[in-house]
């Protein structure tokens, strides 16, 4: 067992590092797992996440604004991203699916640009070639050559 005291401490400094950057449920655990009581780091878990601290389904929406309004990533970059931080796959599946119609939109935006940005160097067919290998589906990539 453990003391209230140990519990605050030990709580303030996890609660340091989710303030300073949002964390998932998983980067929290991988953090502290090695330095801290099994128990007392599950308990600190379930606080923090009915206080709202960690939610990871608001993660994945924050983050997913985040990637639309700073980079050019397909879905399938998205989704590998978001599993990369230890997130639930159906958590992701869910959003993608809720919000599949912004995404598509947000898809062939991202290929727009990287097409413009390719034009130039390469022709239409290589930068085809470029875009399926990230992952962009076939439709969008169509969509956003045909919008050029």
């Amino acid at each position: 067992m453990y003391t209230i005291e140990e519990f605050d401490k030990e709580k303030t400094k996890i609660l340091k590092y989710i303030l300073y950057k949002k964390r998932t449920e998983y980067e929290v655990r991988n953090k502290f797992s090695k330095i801290m009581d099994e128990n007392l780091l599950e308990d600190i878990i379930e606080y923090l996440k009915q206080a709202n601290y960690i939610n990871d389904k608001e993660y994945i929406e924050k983050t997913v604004n985040n990637f639309i309004v700073l980079k050019n990533l397909c879905i399938k970059e998205i989704k590998y991203k978001l599993i990369s931080k230890g997130l639930n796959k159906s958590d992701i599946e869910d959003y993608i699916y809720e919000n599949k119609e912004e995404l598509e939109e947000y898809e062939i935006k991202s290929a727009t640009n990287i097409i413009y940005k390719k034009l130039g160097m390469m022709e239409q067919e290589e930068i085809k070639e470029y875009l399926l290998k990230k992952g962009y589906q076939i439709d969008n990539i169509q969509t956003a050559l045909e919008s050029i």
